[in-house]
């Protein structure tokens, strides 16, 4: 094509010029020639694409098609039920109820019932109303001297930076309206985070952001100053993310504006990275006592921590350290490999970490094998948007369930996935005033408060079909999974459960005593 298209523009050129002597007029089709050119020779010369060298002007129209090729996918191609990360299914019922339609489904499921990985819950054939008292569950051991009281579900943690400013306010206003929690994530609490009014649970990562020194280490009297305001009801430590553990935090520099630069402590014009580890910490018992810590600064309020499960004898070296310490979190927020994140590296993304139902299963049942799991409440996050994903997590051992995508897919998100670009087009995940504008927050504050609600209900009413007045009678002997074509297996068989106490007695065999008996308190 290079030579087709030289001899072409020689040609066309020559051609225009012998036009115009005849039919002075002529000259006018420079105006679109001469443009096509001078961009087939810049595709010549320019060294970084090889199409474009090869197949000048033309070449753009392979770019062009895969800049647009999601929404094509997304719109033309993918069924209602094979969408990545969320199923058209999934995100249209969010929609539904968060702006109050129809969300019910006609014509009987669409999904292939007989597929491996298809899970459903036994009914009962004497259903009842379950007592929706136990939609808020109490988070505070006795070592907490100002316990909350937290919605079975909230929203999970997404900073601000990463959201828009107009996102924030929404999620907060919804969480206000609603009665329910808004996770702050890693980025700090932004003037958008207690505008509204809404509770917080304050999430600090390894950046500290919000209470940090000039070096990037914690500053114990900053978080006290923040700690104290009445909207944070909550404090937890992020050790890692389920869509990128042991990676730390990202925030490109596009996103970042010196509004959140001055919120978070950091120079303009870099990434924002947070490290990988704490350096506040660096063994099982210095977690636990920079637990303390936070609970004595903040006045004694719920402090945990969220961690995605990786190695097994790591976790089971914090369950050692707070058996010998007496210090016990108020809650442990698992996160599953399958989380959201706005930026991460595919490899961390598709092949790091353990997958929710593993990990909380696990955790689960270390802390009832330690005897701990009284005192400790679990939050489950990680791709949560309905109530039977509720009704999963909680047959699983969730305490609480926290919702992040399904809380930016209620703010109006279309799954556009350009998270990371700072070209959201609804305005949610990008700091572009223009786009930003596009995002009503009275309009999204109602739809997120709705969709809670709505899910909230659908949970609840799974819950009855089932039999069950309160989420604790929901066990995993009641949830089943195809597992092939012709094998069912309920929950309780995938996820063996352990005796209380059975870790400390020593009579748990297997890879679990093994990793039991590697873990040490004294280093992860």
């Amino acid at each position: 094509m290079r030579n087709q298209f030289l001899v072409g523009s020689g040609v066309s050129l020559v051609a225009v010029a012998v036009a115009t002597l005849f039919w002075p007029l002529a000259a006018w089709a420079l105006v679109v020639i001469v443009p096509v050119v001078v961009l087939g020779v810049i595709d010549l010369i320019q060294p970084r694409q090889a199409v474009r060298r090869n197949f000048p002007v033309i070449g753009h129209f392979r770019y062009l098609l895969e800049l647009i090729r999601p929404e094509i996918n997304q719109y033309f191609v993918e069924s209602n039920s094979d969408g990545r990360p969320f199923s058209r299914n999934d995100r249209s019922v969010v929609y539904q109820r968060a702006k109050g339609e129809l969300d019910t489904l006609p014509f009987g499921t669409q999904r292939d019932v007989y597929a491996s990985g298809y899970e459903w819950i036994n009914h009962s054939l004497a259903p009842v109303e379950p007592r929706r008292k136990h939609a808020r569950i109490m988070v505070g051991n006795a070592a907490c001297r100002q316990p909350y009281s937290a919605s079975i579900l909230n929203v999970s943690a997404m900073s601000y930076g990463s959201l828009s400013r107009n996102a924030i306010l929404a999620l907060n206003g919804g969480a206000k309206l609603g009665g329910f929690a808004h996770n702050t994530g890693e980025g700090g609490i932004s003037p958008y985070h207690l505008e509204p009014g809404g509770d917080l649970i304050w999430q600090i990562g390894t950046g500290y952001f919000g209470c940090r020194t000039a070096d990037g280490r914690f500053n114990p009297d900053e978080f006290a100053k923040r700690a104290a305001l009445p909207a944070v009801k909550m404090i937890e430590i992020k050790l890692s993310q389920g869509a990128k553990p042991g990676h730390g935090g990202i925030l490109p520099a596009a996103k970042l504006t010196p509004e959140i630069a001055a919120i978070r402590g950091v120079p303009l014009g870099h990434d924002v990275l947070s490290p990988p580890a704490h350096s506040a910490f660096a063994t099982p018992l210095g977690l636990l006592r920079f637990v303390e810590q936070l609970r004595d600064g903040s006045g004694g309020k719920p402090v945990g921590f969220k961690l995605c499960v990786g190695k097994r004898h790591e976790f089971l070296g914090i369950v050692k350290a707070m058996l010998e310490s007496g210090i016990v979190p108020d809650f442990i927020t698992v996160d599953g490999a399958e989380g959201g994140t706005g930026a991460a590296p595919l490899e961390f993304s598709d092949s790091i970490g353990t997958p929710l139902s593993e990990g909380l299963s696990f955790v689960h049942q270390a802390l009832i094998g330690a005897g701990l799991r009284e005192h400790i409440r679990i939050i489950a996050s990680g791709k949560v948007n309905t109530g039977f994903q509720m009704a999963t997590r909680v047959a699983l051992g969730a305490d609480i369930c926290n919702a992040a995508r399904a809380m930016m897919f209620a703010l109006g998100c279309i799954q556009a996935l350009r998270c990371n670009s700072n070209a959201c087009p609804t305005g949610v995940a990008t700091q572009d005033p223009a786009l930003v504008r596009g995002l009503h927050v009275g309009d999204k504050t109602t739809r997120v408060a709705r969709y809670h609600a709505e899910t909230v209900k659908s949970f609840f009413e799974v819950l009855g079909a089932a039999g069950f007045h309160e989420p604790s009678e929901l066990k995993p002997w009641f949830v089943m999974r195809r597992v092939t074509t012709s094998e069912v297996q309920s929950y309780h068989e995938i996820y063996p459960s352990i005796d209380p106490g059975a870790l400390v007695a020593g009579t748990v065999g297997g890879s679990l005593g093994q990793a039991w008996e590697t873990a040490r308190a004294e280093a992860f």
